[in-house]
């Protein structure tokens, strides 16, 4: 597909990428294991910087390709097309939202400690924001971990879980309830004595580096140079990296999915079935299709939300509806995939049973689809109401 209002800059860099993915990233996939390494990491890292496609998100200054956005959607996509791309390029999660929250708000002094050297990749780092029951998950209003006001500057006592990248991170930015209704982040160096990752949490999915941690807080203790942005300003920080955090992660799993998709079509190009090869089949060409038609709605989707990002919009709407929508397309692309492989699908012989595991996730994390639909219906309502008492006024005058 051709991506709409791309500059040449971006094709170029993107062309780029997709060289590298498929020369680098793709054969390292043998080493991959149960998880990604750290090693694997600045490995592939390495190789990144050395074949110039290293940080496309990252500004100029910080030693990035400075791109916006909507530059983000082709390149972040041409890297998912291996589940070790956007390691690589350093625009995996969490680490390239937190980049952009701290771009955002950090100052100048956690700008040079914190962002710098994770823009170059010499660090990783986590965002402990969930919570286990009864904290805050889906609702984050349900935020049980507190910080309290002590001599040194904030105590914070909690317990985060699916805090990914936790093991091994330098540091972690911590959401922590400071005042009735209000929420403040903290970064929180990973040596603080009152910080224990105590233990990673199995799940489906695998390559993230650090696994998912469940994370004690117990009297951690920072100064007021550990906060993030302002005090009390917590939950908004939040929605400025939730919104463009929801569609990286649709543009890299898009990649995934395309991958999916070029599996089953290679396998269908090859296996022979009732007189025909695979793809001579209606059947198959049915399912073939519709990977296609949920592939380009979804890249449509991110796109627009991108542009409205870059316009300076908070784009809640734009977003909720990329994400919910290409979780399960992507989700969708891979099903379609494992089942026109067959066999071999559902074995390690071929990856679309891996991407399965790692997509399935994605319709949770960043909102689950149902509380995206619950904001969606909300707002649609808010909005015909208004609409309603409109039309109600210019009908009386």
């Amino acid at each position: 597909m051709s991506w709409p209002e791309i500059p040449d800059h971006v094709a170029e860099l993107r062309d780029r990428v997709r060289a590298f993915v498929r020369e680098v990233c793709i054969p390292a996939e043998q080493r991959l294991g149960s998880e990604a390494s750290d090693e694997l990491r600045v490995e592939l890292q390495q190789a990144a910087r050395e074949a110039g496609v290293f940080a496309p998100h990252v500004p100029r200054e910080l030693g990035g390709h400075g791109l916006d956005i909507r530059g983000w959607t082709a390149v972040f996509e041409a890297a998912g097309y291996s589940l070790l791309g956007p390691l690589a390029l350093n625009c995996a999660a969490p680490d390239e939202g937190n980049m952009h929250l701290l771009e955002l708000v950090a100052d100048q002094r956690q700008r040079e400690r914190y962002l710098a050297p994770l823009a170059r990749g010499e660090v990783r780092s986590c965002f402990a924001m969930t919570e286990p029951h009864p904290g805050a998950g889906s609702d984050p209003s349900m935020l049980q971990t507190t910080a309290r006001r002590v001599d040194v500057g904030w105590a914070i006592d909690g317990r985060k879980i699916f805090i990914t990248g936790a093991h091994g991170a330098a540091f972690a930015i911590v959401m922590a309830r400071t005042g009735d209704g209000e929420a403040t982040m903290f970064i929180v160096d990973a040596d603080n004595p009152g910080m224990r990752i105590v233990r990673s949490v199995e799940t489906i999915d695998s390559t993230f580096v650090g696994g998912h941690g469940e994370v004690v807080f117990e009297n951690c203790q920072v100064g007021d140079e550990a906060v993030l942005g302002a005090v009390g300003r917590g939950f908004q920080q939040a929605q400025a990296r939730l919104a463009p955090g929801r569609l990286t992660h649709c543009m890299r799993w898009l990649g995934i999915a395309q991958r999916a998709l070029d599996v089953a079509l290679d396998y269908a190009a090859e296996r022979e079935a009732f007189g025909a090869r695979l793809e001579q089949l209606g059947m198959t060409q049915a399912m073939i299709a519709d990977s296609v038609i949920d592939l380009e709605a979804s890249r449509a989707l991110v796109y627009r939300a991108a542009a409205a990002l870059d316009a300076g919009e908070r784009a809640m709407h734009e977003s909720s509806v990329a994400k919910v929508f290409v979780a399960e397309a992507v989700g969708r692309v891979v099903d379609r995939a494992v089942q026109i492989c067959g066999g071999r699908g559902v074995s390690a012989d071929l990856p679309v049973a891996r991407f399965m595991r790692e997509v399935r996730p994605f319709r949770i994390y960043d909102g689950p689809s149902e509380v995206h639909r619950w904001s969606l219906a909300r707002r649609a309502a808010r909005r015909r109401a208004k609409e309603r008492e409109s039309d109600e006024r210019a009908a009386v005058h």
